[in-house]
């Protein structure tokens, strides 16, 4: 089984920060057209995404719960099915902590979860943590450049397989790889 590993807020959803309110969600230009052709490719769909509200207080986990729902319900209606969510609670400065990105424990959990081909899977997330995260579990990565990256720390774990502008870009480039590597004489 191959997957696409998804970042929610800025890749997926607007990102509003620490909103847990389904009537602020919304989703991005190119999601359901990028998601529905990776869907139709054979991909899962996964979420993986960093939730310290949690930890801080901003909100409880049945509250973020009702919020991963509501996304998971906009997609349905468009026929697109999420796999599985996975989050992690803790604070940025929680040294023991695996799974929040850029560490893979959220992505190495999902894989042995949902028998996951990591090396046949993508992470696509909107800052370099999401593609630190991917490239640490093995997988391809794609960052969706849209302004969200602050920090710009690059290194050989930072540098994504591909830059695109939106979700319907990234899969267009992923879907046109996968084509040139299962037909490599069209090359």
């Amino acid at each position: 089984n191959k997957a696409i590993f998804l970042d929610k807020d800025g890749t997926l959803v607007e990102d509003v920060p620490y909103n847990i309110d389904p009537e602020r969600i919304s989703l991005l230009p190119g999601v359901i057209r990028g998601l529905s052709a990776l869907q139709h490719a054979g991909f899962m769909l996964v979420l993986i995404t960093n939730q310290s509200g949690i930890v801080l207080g901003y909100f409880t986990e049945p509250e973020l719960r009702n919020a991963l729902e509501h996304l998971r319900d906009l997609l349905a209606a468009q026929d697109i099915h999420l796999t599985a969510s996975y989050y992690c609670p803790h604070a940025p400065d929680i040294q023991s902590c695996d799974c929040r990105k850029p560490q893979p424990g959220l992505l190495l959990r999902a894989a042995r979860e949902l028998d996951l081909d990591l090396q046949n899977s993508w992470m696509i997330g909107d800052i370099l943590d999401d593609v630190e995260a991917g490239r640490r579990a093995g997988c391809h990565t794609v960052l969706i450049d849209n302004g969200n990256e602050t920090e710009w720390l690059r290194s050989d774990l930072r540098t994504p397989d591909i830059t695109a502008k939106d979700l319907a870009a990234a899969a267009a480039s992923i879907l046109r790889i996968k084509t040139l590597h299962a037909h490599p004489s069209s090359i």
